[in-house]
């Protein structure tokens, strides 16, 4: 018998078991994955992107029945293992109802100022490397940065410059990397979307999973999946979670049970579980579980100047939000701009398969490579559902596209502005999506939301979610961060249901060995 029980290792469950870690709770993690080997491959283009040798074997089907391999890494850490280390907050305004071309953005159940203070936890967890005062957009901080922004390297440092020529307002983008003195950061060209072989990426498993399991009543149980939550006679609380492991099915009891397995397979637990006394799923009583699924618009952007040379081996430090809320043609929110590592010759290759290998050589060696990102908004009808034959279905169809279109005819102007011509484009599609959020979100009216504020289930009193499935929305911007900071949150309201008088804000500082500024 456990006092909590947590679902996933990913930044949401990851976080918080490093959040209760020093709690004296004992705690267990399930992990339907095993530890990501080191190993030769980690780095290997052919292996990683070409073979896919990190991601799922498991396959959904999606709104047309179709079947498609998902865009997940089921290892300790999730897909914080293979992550861009991109740990961006959301815009204060984002937090509240946001008028966009296409409908409006909910507003959120808490406020920035609210979670405010648990970003600054998890940035210091995470290592984050960034810069205030650049970026007009940026919310109001109560702390600095925990370390310096990662330094541009020359082809960016110049092209940081064109874009202020040009009336923008580039900023570092924010990184969780080990660039600390000594730290293990080679700053190589396999960071963005390769496992870590040296663990200097910030990653769930190396900043928060490993640490935590450094204390005795912490435990963790890898390769076991979650099959379904078990209710007592009541319906009001979770007895067990029945689990599948080496071939066996068993039970495990806790007093608190926490899904942190990511939008869909969250979702999908939560619909599996249904009984008699939830016939619809557990905390599904609003009709929500599952629904209001979001995506982001993402779309890999390569600008060409072929009378310049690009050396760059760490390309992505530079980020502009001055499209965030508006461009000069378009009166509503766009999107963001990212640079991404830089692509090589075989990464163009396999994102552009028309081309051949010369022509990627060529294109790899003069171009700057960015990812844009705009809102998905909310539809109830963009939704995970769990077929009869037990096979996960997802069915979305992009809303606020127009913005996206914004974005990407705003991105190619100003790059030309900067001297550069040609374009490729590639847009991401589902078997693509890192980004899911909203499948099981939290809000003040249980008629509407699936959790209260604090994560707990409406209607199940020792039910706690804690992923980017409680987004009520998505912003515009890489959701690692924010679903970090919640799940710290939500360790400070487990801290309180077990009658623990020490805050998370002690375990960090304890965890960091950092004094944090109060």
């Amino acid at each position: 018998m456990y006092d909590l029980v947590v679902i996933g290792t990913g930044m949401g469950g990851g976080t918080l078991l490093a959040g209760l870690c020093d709690s004296g709770l004992r705690i267990l993690a399930i992990e339907r994955g095993d530890f990501l080997p080191r190993e030769e491959q980690n780095w290997q283009v052919d292996a990683v992107f070409g073979a896919r040798r990190y991601r799922t074997r498991e396959t959904w089907l999606d709104g047309q029945g179709r079947w498609f391999v998902p865009n997940l890494h089921p290892w300790v850490g999730g897909n914080t293992k293979v992550y861009g280390a991109a740990l961006v907050r959301l815009r204060r305004e984002d937090f509240a109802p946001v008028e966009h071309a296409e409908g409006i953005s909910p507003g959120w159940p808490i406020t920035y100022e609210e979670l405010e203070p648990y970003y600054c936890l998890a940035e210091r967890l995470y290592l984050v490397h960034g810069s205030s005062g650049e970026d007009p957009t940026e919310p109001l901080r109560s702390c600095p940065y925990p370390y310096p922004p990662v330094p541009h390297e020359p082809v960016v440092a110049e092209l940081a410059a064109q874009l202020r020529q040009a009336g923008l307002h580039p900023s570092a983008l924010p990184l969780g990397i080990d660039l600390r003195p000594n730290g293990r950061c080679l700053r190589c060209s396999t960071c963005d979307g390769f496992p870590c072989r040296v663990h200097a990426k910030a990653d769930a498993e190396v900043r928060a999973v490993r640490p935590a399991l450094q204390f005795p009543t912490v435990e963790l149980r890898p390769r076991t999946v979650a099959r379904r939550l078990l209710t007592d006679a009541t319906g009001r609380r979770i007895r067990a979670v029945e689990v599948e492991s080496g071939g066996e099915v068993f039970e495990i009891l806790a007093e608190q049970f926490v899904v942190a397995a990511g939008a869909v397979h969250s979702a999908a637990l939560l619909l599996r579980s249904a009984n008699d006394t939830h016939s619809h799923g557990l905390a599904n009583r609003s009709g929500a579980v599952g629904r209001f699924l979001m995506a982001h618009h993402n779309t890999l952007l390569m600008a060409i100047d072929r009378r310049r040379e690009n050396a760059t081996t760490f390309q992505k430090t530079l980020a502009v939000f001055d499209f965030y809320w508006r461009t000069p043609a378009f009166p509503y929110p766009a999107g963001s701009l990212q640079l991404i590592g830089k692509r090589s010759p075989e990464t163009v290759a396999l994102s552009f398969p028309a081309l051949t290998m010369d022509e990627a050589r060529d294109i790899a060696a003069h171009s700057v490579d960015w990812w844009l990102l705009s809102e998905d908004l909310p539809h109830p009808e963009n939704r995970v559902t769990v077929r009869s034959d037990g096979h996960i279905q997802v069915t979305w169809h992009p809303t606020n596209g127009t913005a996206h279109t914004a974005l990407l005819r705003a991105a190619r102007e100003v790059l030309e502005a900067c001297g550069y011509r040609e374009f490729l484009v590639q847009s991401i599609g589902l078997d693509g999506v890192a980004h899911y959020c909203g499948t099981v979100r939290f809000g003040n009216d249980p008629a509407t939301s699936a959790l209260d504020p604090s994560c707990r289930a409406w209607e199940i009193e020792n039910l706690w979610v804690v992923n980017a499935s409680v987004f009520p929305s998505s912003g515009a911007v890489n959701p690692a961060l924010t679903i970090a900071a919640l799940a710290l949150r939500a360790a400070d309201h487990l801290r309180r249901q077990f009658g623990i008088a020490t805050p998370v804000r002690e375990t960090v500082q304890r965890l960091t060995g950092a004094q944090l500024q109060p």
